[in-house]
């Protein structure tokens, strides 16, 4: 799979464990990061300073944190699945929360997986090789295609 990693962080650190991360998990993909949910909503629907889509494209993975200043990671990924303008864009909620409630509603919005942070940068290193090797090598994504330009929210 090739495209734009969006991180939808608002711990700098964690964001940092993790664009960190991707590159030692071999996931060379062009990276961006938005610090809160209102900046996430922005950034997917090309409006202000994310208008410009050579700069922020369309991302084909998100990881997604759930709790987000503004808007939180349910509305946004709520949002996603909604919008009929956008392409189909893997979703991973990684994040802190191991609440039934959380994983269920994150399925039932349209989560293609659900990962609760791990506590060392090795194991998520591990992860991501694991996410990467099974979401860039052996999953077909689908077709690429035009999409309408997205509604701001």
């Amino acid at each position: 799979m090739h495209g734009t990693v969006l991180i939808v962080e608002d711990e700098e650190n964690d964001a940092f464990f993790l664009r960190d991360a991707l590159k030692r998990a071999g996931i060379h993909n062009p990276i961006q990061v938005v610090e809160d949910g209102r900046l996430a909503l922005d950034y997917l629907s090309g409006v202000g300073k994310f208008a410009d889509r050579t700069l922020y494209p369309l991302p084909s993975v998100i990881f997604l944190d759930l709790k987000l200043p503004q808007v939180n990671g349910l509305a946004i990924l709520k949002w996603i699945r909604e919008e009929a303008g956008l392409p189909s864009i893997l979703v991973v909620v990684l994040t802190a929360s191991r609440l039934d409630e959380d994983i269920e509603r994150a399925y039932r919005l349209g989560a293609n997986s659900y990962v609760v942070k791990p506590s060392s940068r090795e194991k998520l290193v591990e992860i991501l090789k694991d996410f990467g090797n099974w979401w860039f090598k052996h999953n077909e994504p689908p077709p690429c295609r035009v999409y309408l330009p997205v509604a701001a929210a």
